[in-house]
């Protein structure tokens, strides 16, 4: 039995809730293989990040060869990359691996507001990332900052979609209306428009849960408008049976082995 591998690059978060364990969760719920490279390691909990230490960029370099002298990888999926040296070694991956789908989800703030990665981390994947993904997962806040401050978010979408690839901004964090508003932006020009209910309370994790799991869908093989659509799904229902694991957020269930 094989399950098609999924390169995570993505921080460590002490609590279980975001970053490294979300990604594999997800991933394995999907019925793929998460391995996994560390971006850096984290002062956090389920409430907030207090501290941010970057992994070497040569060590981090390094693992990632050794994986591919080793593996084969049908998708990668990024998350939090600190440094603009990372995502120059992340866009000469993609580079290396034409035609493997490359998921980038531009974590720069933690939903408690703590920073994760400052302004030339964001301008980084701006210039030298975005062209080389399949698809950007930012939520509003991120997709605002990526774009200087612009606050029309079909306007943040038309920007960033210049770049070349999909642009799907989550609207989670927006707002308290009774639904989500999901927005998938293409090169053409089209946008399509996915609406969930808001479940109450916040979550840590869901952007990693989405981002990891359309990753892993992309690897099983689906197009990119059933991976889209169903990575959605996953994380509602992900979503929907949190459970509290400290006094910040809830954690999704993501039930790693198996989406059940």
């Amino acid at each position: 039995m094989t399950r098609p591998n999924v390169l995570i690059l993505s921080g460590h978060d002490p609590s279980g809730g975001a970053g490294l364990h979300a990604d594999i969760e997800a991933v394995a719920a999907q019925g793929a293989h998460g391995a996994a490279v560390i971006t850096a390691l984290t002062r956090q909990d389920t409430r907030n990040v207090y501290g941010v230490a970057p992994v070497a960029e040569d060590f981090f370099a390094a693992c990632i060869d050794t994986l591919l002298d080793d593996m084969p990888f049908a998708a990668i999926k990024t998350g939090v990359l600190v440094t603009a040296s990372q995502v120059r070694i992340v866009a000469e991956l993609a580079a290396r691996l034409p035609g493997v789908p490359l998921v980038v989800d531009p974590v720069l703030v933690a939903a408690g507001g703590g920073e994760l990665a400052g302004d030339p981390v964001g301008r980084a994947m701006c210039d030298a990332l975005f062209a080389q993904a399949t698809l950007i997962t930012p939520n509003g806040d991120e997709a605002r900052r990526l774009c200087a401050g612009e606050t029309d978010i079909d306007r943040c979408g038309a920007m960033l979609v210049a770049a070349g690839c999909h642009v799907l901004i989550t609207g989670g964090d927006d707002g308290d209306e009774a639904e989500v508003v999901n927005r998938l932006y293409t090169p053409g020009g089209a946008i399509e428009r996915y609406t969930w209910p808001r479940l109450a309370g916040r979550f840590h994790g869901s952007g990693c849960t989405l981002a990891a799991s359309l990753a892993a869908r992309l690897a099983l093989g689906e197009s990119l408008g059933d991976a889209v659509a169903n990575a959605q799904a996953y994380t509602e229902r992900a979503l929907a049976r949190s459970f509290s694991a400290g006094s910040g957020q809830s954690i999704p269930g993501r039930w790693p082995g198996g989406d059940r």
